[in-house]
């Protein structure tokens, strides 16, 4: 009787190192593989599924740079038990590449942030409040007070900011995707801090961070696009005549 795995298949007709690929994470779909779960050696998979032990090892290669497996060293190659940072990475590169993909990217972002909204709303509780609160009042003294750096201090308590209003959601998921788009649009945020702030406005800041806050404080769930959306500062980005 064989030893060969269920979902090995003989793989000669398909694109070889494509078809190492489906053939391993079907099995994880079908839960034949398991988080955790040892994968065959090299050898032995390339002879099962009849392919050259290459496209085996570039098949491991490919899943093992998107987190979806981990090589352990002396003892194998294993299925990983959860979400991988790098798994981002792919998604981060794409995007970047694409040239036609900023609008599509701030529409993304919009739908992100108010989702994000949403679920930390209807999980607020009053010590993550407290620390709002305390990156809020952080806020205050670099707009209010002196210094050259003040974009620099500004936009970095305004990251910690949305950090912790992603993580208040309580899904490690949907913090992870938020935390991708920050990434994507960093350049467009830091911009419009640095244009709102060397330009007078920093008051404005302030004060829609703390709708932002109210909102989350007060639960409500029926205006978080339109608090969102007053964040972006688009006229003034953009350099058109604030309404």
């Amino acid at each position: 009787m064989s030893d060969t795995p269920g979902y090995v298949k003989n793989l000669k007709k398909e694109s070889v190192v494509q078809s190492v690929i489906n053939c391993l994470t079907d099995a994880m779909r079908n839960k034949q593989l398991k988080p955790g779960d040892r994968i065959p050696p090299e050898p032995d998979l390339a002879a099962s599924m009849g392919v050259a032990r290459s496209s085996v090892r570039e098949a491991i290669k490919i899943l093992t740079y998107l987190g979806v497996l981990e090589s352990k060293r002396s003892e194998g190659t294993f299925v990983c038990s959860g979400f991988q940072e790098s798994m981002i990475d792919p998604m981060i590169y794409g995007m970047i590449l694409n040239q036609d993909s900023f609008d599509n990217l701030m529409e993304l972002r919009e739908m992100v942030e108010a989702g994000i909204m949403r679920l930390a709303s209807a999980k607020y509780n009053e010590e993550d409040g407290r620390v709002l609160e305390q990156l809020l009042d952080q806020m205050r003294g670099i707009v209010r007070g002196d210094g050259q750096d003040k974009v620099e201090r500004f936009f970095a308590v305004d990251n910690q900011f949305h950090d912790m209003v992603s993580q208040m959601g309580k899904n490690p998921l949907a913090d992870k995707i938020s935390r991708v788009v920050r990434t994507l649009t960093h350049a467009v945020r830091y911009e419009t801090v640095s244009t709102m702030i060397n330009t007078g406005r920093g008051e404005e800041l302030l004060e829609a961070h703390s709708d932002l806050f109210e909102t989350l404080r007060s639960r409500r769930q029926d205006n978080v696009e339109e608090i969102v959306r007053a964040t972006y500062f688009k006229a003034a980005l953009y350099g058109q005549e604030k309404n």
